[in-house]
């Protein structure tokens, strides 16, 4: 099975980061995780992006707050998909990331999940190597029934008080 990388652009970020290991994990996708700045390690990070296919990576989550240029950074340099993650930690409450990620110029998209949702990141990447992973298509449907099996059991409880 293909990795997943989850590079932030400062540990701050790490947070976010862990929730989306933690969903990984849980779908037993093999993850590695960095430390890496579009401003401030520009060079390991195109270096990292340029070698990520024959690393065995088949996407990447880029969590980055503020100016968030760090997703376009990577796609800039691979061909992989890249999923931005904007962290909400500025004084405008991760407004200013989301902006910066979802706004690519054309030919170099970027997905782009809620402001600090690293597990909808994470999951998007396991939808993306479920396309030619049958293993990872069968957790994923047995995790998605499990979410309607809550809502009905909510729906049951609830319904029953009125």
């Amino acid at each position: 099975m293909q990795k997943i990388a989850v590079i932030m652009g400062s540990d701050s970020d790490l947070p976010i980061a862990e929730k989306a290991v933690a969903v990984l994990k849980e779908f037993e996708v093999p993850c590695t995780v960095r430390v890496m700045s579009a401003h401030r390690t520009p060079d390991e990070a195109a270096a990292f992006a340029k070698a990520a296919r024959a690393d065995g990576i088949g996407a990447i989550i880029a969590i980055a707050g503020k100016a968030a240029h760090l997703a376009g950074a990577i796609a800039a340099n691979t061909t992989l998909p890249v999923i931005a993650v904007p962290a909400g930690g500025s004084t405008l409450g991760g407004l200013d990331a989301l902006l910066s990620s979802v706004e690519m110029p054309p030919g170099i998209p970027v997905a782009t999940v809620g402001i600090s949702n690293g597990a909808n990141a994470a999951l998007l990447a396991v939808e993306m190597l479920a396309i030619a992973d049958r293993d990872a298509e069968a957790r994923l449907s047995a995790y998605r029934k499990g979410l309607s099996d809550k809502v009905r059991a909510k729906d049951a409880e609830i319904s029953s008080r009125f």
